[in-house]
């Protein structure tokens, strides 16, 4: 494995810990002051206040019907302040604090690999090649914490009928970029990079995936993946690529960069399973970030709840084997 820094002891996510800080993507966004009430009953916590949002990050967006229904989204506030993107660092304010060096303008996608011709996609085409709906999702990190996302985007499978794939793509990669000037992580976390995610074909042609531009109807923040990302909401978030580069469709199963560092803790298919614990804590439980106390801790779903939607993609897999 090619790793860009030796380090005899490598950060462990279990290490990882909170903080509290925040930068927004293209400093559009300023955190309202927030009180103790507001945190704690997560729907007030760091609402945007009309005046701190630019009219240009606003997005044009319709209701999606595969939207998860009678859910509370987690506040702004939190879902940019709480991230592993470890490209701009191992802690959860790392990204709020770094990730403003990124440079989202200009942007293009580059696919490649089993298509009838390698393809270039400008940003802005992208965001126009379908129209974006808002979809609330449960989010699930690995790291037994959960949130709910009001995400905008449009099925990823739109984007791959563009690609036009040969019969012989069965599964899809996605690279996220890799500018060690803009992501101070990239030096000081252990990891082979560029960071690389993969599905199989068939989870990424399911509707559920989401080709993602936003959140709470406005453009990414850089912090949670700017400017384009993907969410399968039933995976653990490593799972969720960001700020991509690069999609490339190949026959054999792709290396992924959590499941090269560390396989027998981070599996492939890392779908949201109770029943198989991580090497070092239990899954069966997660926390709810920005929940009042008393409801901070509550059960881990079956594929994130959304088994009725996906588990017939693993019909007859053993999932404690392929985790």
């Amino acid at each position: 494995m090619l790793i860009r820094k030796s380090d005899p002891n490598p950060i462990p996510s279990s290490e990882i810990t909170p903080r509290s800080a925040y930068m927004n993507r293209r400093a559009f966004i300023a955190a309202g002051a927030l009180g103790a009430a507001a945190l704690a009953a997560d729907r007030l916590a760091g609402v945007m206040r009309p005046e701190q949002v630019q009219a240009d990050t606003k997005l044009a967006t319709i209701q999606s019907p595969l939207s998860a229904k009678d859910l509370t989204p987690t506040s702004f506030y939190n879902i940019t302040h709480y991230n592993n993107f470890y490209e701009f660092g191992p802690n959860k304010d790392d990204p709020a604090r770094n990730a403003g060096k990124l440079q989202t303008s200009p942007w293009s996608v580059t696919v490649e690999g089993e298509v009838k011709k390698k393809k270039v996609f400008d940003i802005d085409a992208l965001m126009k090649l379908r129209p974006l709906e808002d979809r609330v999702y449960r989010f699930r990190c690995v790291e037994a914490w959960s949130m709910v996302i009001p995400w905008v985007g449009y099925s990823l499978s739109e984007f791959i009928k563009q690609c036009e794939p040969t019969s012989s793509a069965k599964y899809v990669q996605f690279i996220s970029v890799d500018r060690p000037s803009q992501e101070p992580g990239i030096e000081e976390v252990n990891l082979n990079w560029p960071y690389s995610e993969g599905l199989r074909m068939d989870e990424a042609m399911h509707p559920l995936t989401l080709l993602t531009f936003g959140l709470y109807g406005q453009v990414l923040p850089n912090q949670d993946g700017a400017p384009v990302r993907v969410v399968v909401p039933w995976k653990y978030g490593f799972k969720s690529a960001k700020s991509i580069v690069k999609v490339k469709f190949v026959k054999d199963q792709p290396g992924t960069t959590w499941n090269e560092m560390a396989p027998n803790t981070y599996g492939f298919y890392s779908n949201v399973n109770p029943n198989v614990d991580h090497t070092e804590w239990s899954q069966k439980m997660q926390r709810v970030i920005g929940a009042p106390f008393w409801k901070q801790l509550e059960p881990t779903l079956m594929f994130n709840g959304y088994g009725d939607q996906v588990a017939s993609l693993y019909k007859g897999m053993d999932l404690n084997k392929y985790f």
